[in-house]
């Protein structure tokens, strides 16, 4: 009995000591996403599930909600560890140089932030009904449009009309970016402006009921946004023959010099292994490629290095 007992002593602690082996080989990351509404709050699912089933659960994804990309970064000076977010590169520059909404505060821990890779992009659609003519955006001229409130699209889309000389000429049309599809269809609008991931589903929507005209942007026009070039390949929309050349608001997934280097790789290693599985589910992971990494400006994470010497990903050494 005395030799039972012993035994079942031993077999006991074994268990214990693999349960402690299996919990410390676990790595648990906040992802700090965006508001639970958004397709960036979808993409933080999508990404979580990801590691989890491209890790074997040893990578556990935990994503919180956010009210946009400023309070992501600036709790990049205060969380511990693991501790990723997503935000526009152009973001990280102005809290590095206490700019903007970061001015007066303390730049130290800003400057430990670093990237580890791209998702999808904010791109620009200027969607028109193709009865309307437009195939340029002199053509606006004397159109209705619908760029709804305060949304990014809304925004940039107001910034355009302004720097291509069209804000006195186009009309405006009063109604939320919601209603855009049905005004479009009924012909109470010539087109409508929206930004998001490609493909959009308000444009897929869209194109699906009524031939429309998505407007490319000329190199000229494109200089003046100072945004970044995204072309949306022929075929992603219906009726859509030829590629659409526009404008884009990059997103990049960061962490800290807090994350171990081997965890910043593997993040960034199932990421890419995953995304074409993640495409499947969600077309939006389609537009990510390892070209947008020209797109982040800064430091990328020595972890995610690692990965895209491997891979032989382009990385400038500006961003080494």
């Amino acid at each position: 009995m005395k030799i039972l007992r012993t035994i079942g002593a031993i077999a006991t602690g074994i268990i214990a000591f693999s349960s402690v082996t299996a919990a410390q080989a676990e790595t648990r990351v906040t992802l700090k996403s965006a508001k639970a509404a958004s397709s960036y709050y979808q993409m933080a699912a999508q990404f979580a599930e990801a590691m989890k089933t491209g890790t074997d659960g040893n990578i556990i994804v935990t994503v919180e909600e956010s009210q946009g990309s400023v309070q992501n970064v600036m709790e990049a000076s205060v969380r511990p560890g693991n501790y990723v977010f997503t935000s526009p590169p152009a973001l990280i520059g102005l809290a590095q140089a206490g700019k903007g909404a970061f001015e007066g505060r303390p730049t130290e821990k800003f400057n430990e932030i670093r990237a580890l890779f791209p998702i999808p992009s904010l791109t620009m659609h200027f969607v028109m009904r193709a009865d309307a003519g437009v195939t340029d955006f002199a053509g606006l001229a004397g159109k209705t449009i619908l760029l709804g409130k305060g949304s990014f699209g809304a925004k940039e889309g107001e910034k355009y009309l302004g720097l291509f000389g069209l804000t006195d000429t186009v009309k405006l049309a009063e109604a939320e970016l919601s209603n855009a599809v049905a005004a479009l269809k009924n012909g109470q609008i010539d087109g409508f402006v929206t930004a998001g991931s490609w493909p959009a589903p308000n444009v897929i929507e869209a194109a699906a009921g009524t031939d429309v005209t998505v407007l490319s942007l000329s190199d000229d026009e494109l200089a003046k946004t100072k945004r970044d070039l995204t072309v949306i390949p022929a075929g992603t929309y219906n009726g859509q023959d030829s590629d659409i050349r526009t404008s884009s608001l990059s997103v990049v997934a960061y962490a800290t010099t807090q994350m171990d280097d081997e965890t910043a790789y593997q993040l960034t290693k199932t990421y890419w292994d995953q995304k074409s599985k993640m495409g499947a589910n969600a077309a939006w992971w389609k537009g990510v490629t390892q070209d947008m990494l020209v797109n982040i400006k800064g430091k990328i994470h020595p972890g995610a290095l690692r990965f895209y010497a491997e891979s032989g990903f382009p990385v400038g050494d500006d961003q080494r």
